[in-house]
């Protein structure tokens, strides 16, 4: 390796080569990364070339720096923000909240005619 990169650098680098499985990026003359399918964004990717085509100037974020295979790992991911959770209007509500209810509405006349009943059993 040319340059000395460090894990956590962000540097612009080119692609050259797309795979089913990740891009390669160049990041100067000599040495060159690959951007896993699983590190270009949130979510599934179904086709590379939908995020890069060849030639495309890219920033990526470096993960990590195998020197003794001369192998660099790199993610255009987390330079993204996470997606945001969706916050339900009407959150669910727990079991024990919904049987109190029931127990406070559906279930208060039942309470009441429960002794009328045992007596006419008798």
């Amino acid at each position: 390796m040319k340059k000395k990169y460090k894990v956590g650098d962000v540097v612009t680098g080119k692609v050259t080569g797309i795979q089913p499985y990740g891009a390669f990026v160049a990041l100067d003359e000599e040495t060159q990364g690959l951007v896993h399918i699983s590190e270009i964004t949130y979510g599934y990717v179904r086709n590379i070339e939908d995020f890069f085509k060849i030639g495309d100037e890219i920033q990526v974020k470096i993960l990590d720096i195998d020197e003794r295979n001369e192998k660099i790992s790199l993610s255009t991911r987390a330079l993204q923000d996470p997606p945001q959770k969706k916050v339900e209007k009407n959150p669910k509500k727990s079991l024990q909240e919904r049987l109190n209810e029931q127990d406070a509405n559906g279930f208060q006349t039942l309470k009441e005619k429960l002794q009328d009943w045992i007596e006419r059993g008798q």
